[in-house]
């Protein structure tokens, strides 16, 4: 609708300062005539807005001119307030400005619209951490924010998994990604995009050098390139099982991410179904035996000895009544 184009270009404008037209046009997908043309109406309606040619020129409000955000649907303003539960902003210390913008807000809201955006709050809360996640490491921000926001390179002392001890490395910063309540650091490290997540930060410094960013690959571009690669990352070993049917809700949460098919109605004997997985490795695959008796490894060979040999050291451990450690087992350690 033209009302809502107006409001946004009134608001593009009051936020950006000078904007050009072919920008706006972009951004709200018409043509640069209708732009102009929706400028002519704004200033119709007493919007101090003018337009400047030239290489340099574009649209632009008259110094010190605001406007409040009375447009604001009834949709618009629910949204705000869902948008605001998402949890990121206490890990990033925005939790008191949160509170001030939303107060802020409520009071620049038509009044029809108010007592919609207070329900929202109430009844809509968003929680992005998983279930039975367990207690999550300490994460400082703070160095990596200021990093971000002030353009500078850093210097991190960096513990990858498997590793011993920390790594450091020098890394340009495209921003901060929250999924799944982990924060990630994206970032290149000799021209080439990686992820760094935030509780494996042993340290970081942010160095005087400007960030060095390639040219026109903002943060989304690199968090859309490393998370294809995670989720793109060919399959080690592909276990099938089958469960029972009693423990089939509870075996689908804590195995999502591992599940290359869901099972089906069929299974092998009554109340057992079958479903595959895909781990990173053999031995990642005793995972499986906290369900007991309640799934057992089909295929391939590999992983069943592999559980077998697992099994039979537990057995063995708990058979010996004087507490001993066990010396020269032949099973590998849990991964």
């Amino acid at each position: 609708m033209k009302s809502d184009r107006l409001l946004s270009i009134l608001l593009l404008l009051q936020t950006r300062g000078r904007v050009p037209a072919p920008e706006l046009a972009e951004r709200l997908e018409v043509s640069v005539r209708t732009i102009y043309r929706d400028i002519e109406a704004l200033s119709a309606s007493g919007v101090p807005v003018y337009a400047e040619r030239g290489r340099h020129g574009g649209i632009e409000l008259l110094p010190g001119f605001r406007t409040d955000v009375t447009g604001l649907t009834a949709d618009e303003s629910r949204a705000l307030f869902i948008l605001a539960a998402q949890g990121a902003h206490a890990a990033l210390g925005l939790d008191a400005a949160l509170g001030s913008a939303l107060r802020k807000v409520m009071a620049a809201l038509p009044a029809p619209h108010r007592p919609a955006a207070e329900v929202t709050s109430r009844r809509i809360l968003v929680d992005a951490t998983r279930w039975k996640g367990g207690p999550q490491p300490a994460v400082d921000l703070d160095t990596l924010q200021d990093a971000v926001f002030t353009d500078r390179r850093l210097r991190l002392r960096y513990r990858h998994s498997g590793d011993p001890g920390p790594t450091t490395h020098t890394v340009d910063p495209y921003g901060l990604v929250a999924k799944a309540g982990v924060w990630y650091l994206v970032a290149d490290r000799r021209g080439k995009p990686r992820l760094f997540r935030a509780d494996r930060v042993r340290s970081a410094t942010v160095l005087d050098d400007p960030v060095r960013r390639r040219p026109g690959v903002e943060l989304a571009d690199a968090w859309e390139v490393l998370r294809r690669q995670v989720e793109e990352r060919p399959a080690g070993v592909e276990v099938t099982v089958r469960v029972r049917r009693e423990r089939l809700d509870m075996f689908l949460r804590m195995n999502a991410p591992a599940l290359v098919e869901l099972p089906g109605g069929e299974g092998h004997g009554e109340g057992w179904v079958t479903a595959r997985l895909s781990y990173p490795s053999v031995p990642a695959a005793r995972q499986l035996l906290a369900f007991s008796d309640r799934v057992e490894v089909l295929a391939p060979p590999e992983v069943r000895e592999e559980l077998r040999a697992a099994a039979a050291s537990v057995t063995e451990l708990y058979q010996r009544t004087d507490g001993s450690p066990m010396v020269n087992s032949q099973v590998s350690p849990v991964s």
